[in-house]
Parts: C-alpha cells; structure tokens; sequence
C-alpha cells in the first residue's frame, strides 16, 4: 500500500485470486456440474485441476499470440475451449458449459478475501480512489454488485478486460483505466496476485506494484 509522500491517488484491486475467490474451489465446481451432466469421464478433483491449469496455460498463449487484444465473445470462447478441454469434448457439452458459465456469474459463489477487505478498507481510510482492473467479462460487474461487504467505491471503478479491450499485461489495458479515472501511470497503484499479469505489467506500464499470495 502507499507510503506517505507518495503520488499514488487510486488502489486497484486484480478481482480473482485477490480481491475474490471462487467457493468451492474451480476443480470442485467443475466436476459436480459434469457429474449432473453425466460428463465427469470418471475424473477426480485434482485430475480436473491439474486439467484446468494446462487448459487455461493454453488459451493465455493464445491471446499473447493475438497481442493480448479481447472483447466479450472472445472470452466466452476462452471458457467453452477450457471446458471441452478439461472434459475432453464431453457429452452435452454446450449445457455444461452454460452451467458453469451462470455458475461462476453469481456472487454467492464467490467470497471476499479477508486480507483484500483490510486493504480496501485501508486505502478508503487514506482518502484514495479504490477499484478493480480484472481479466475478466461482464459477469464481473453483476459479481461485483451483489457481493456483500464490498465497499462501493470499488464496485463503480470495475475496469475488466472485455470491456476495455485488452487484457492485462498488454499497456494499453492500462492505458484504457488512466484515461478513464484522469490519473497519470504515476498515480495509480495495482494490488494483484500474477508476478507477470499483475506485477510486472503494471511496473511497466509506470504504475506501482503491489504483489500478494493467491488465495
């Protein structure tokens, strides 16, 4: 967080990971949707984890390729990929994927970090603008709006990737977030939980970094 005397104005928050965290966990939701689905290929927990990170290894070499540049359909094709990966083209794939998509759309599935809430509630305290700057599509937003506890202020500065255009690291996802809150890179500070995504993207972008362990 800021120290006194320095320029920072604005503390965003990266959403998954430190802002929030999905419960149950990713594998665990996964795998009970396929189960109603008939669709599980008799996988376990950590088979579907270890499935999920490989899958989603992928599709961010995808959009490096493609100079990081999404919008919102590029993102719903992001998850059917990881999906019907994880599942190896599973049966009545296109309603499991739906499943889960609404799944992961609803605030009661997901918690507030404890260690997030501090945070957010230190910079509020400090005078600072806070807010969101998250890989994500717009179900962050109606997330967002029902989760409890979550300080307003962070709810009306949501900046996510579909909606911007680019997803972090690319410069121009940052870019987009300066130009809308009237603030230099100098003044704004990203909270995230990616060394390269969060950490590194923001020190080059001229912003300051603030690095936490993923929850």
């Amino acid at each position: 967080m800021p120290h006194p005397g320095d320029p920072i104005r604005a503390v965003l928050f990266d959403a998954v990971g430190t802002l929030i965290r999905p419960e149950p966990k990713v594998a665990e939701a996964y795998l009970s949707a396929a189960r109603r689905f008939g669709a599980d290929r008799g996988l376990s927990t950590s088979q579907v984890e270890h499935r999920f990170h490989a899958a989603f290894a992928r599709q961010e070499a995808i959009d490096r390729d493609s100079n990081w540049v999404t919008d919102e359909a590029r993102e719903r094709r992001r998850w059917q990929d990881i999906v019907a990966e994880v599942f190896a083209d599973p049966p009545h794939g296109p309603q499991l994927f739906d499943a889960l998509w609404d799944h992961f759309a609803h605030a009661e599935n997901w918690a507030l970090i404890d260690a997030a809430r501090e945070k957010l509630a230190a910079a509020r305290n400090a005078g600072l603008i806070v807010g969101v700057a998250s890989n994500f599509d717009a179900r962050l937003r109606r997330i967002l709006a029902d989760l409890p506890d979550l300080n307003p202020n962070a709810r009306e500065n949501a900046f996510f990737s579909s909606e911007i255009g680019w997803r972090k690291p690319s410069p121009n996802f940052f870019r987009a977030i300066e130009a809308t809150l009237h603030l230099s890179a100098a003044e704004l500070l990203l909270v995230g939980d990616d060394e390269a995504n969060d950490h590194q993207a923001a020190r080059t972008a001229g912003w300051a970094a603030e690095r936490v362990e993923s929850a």
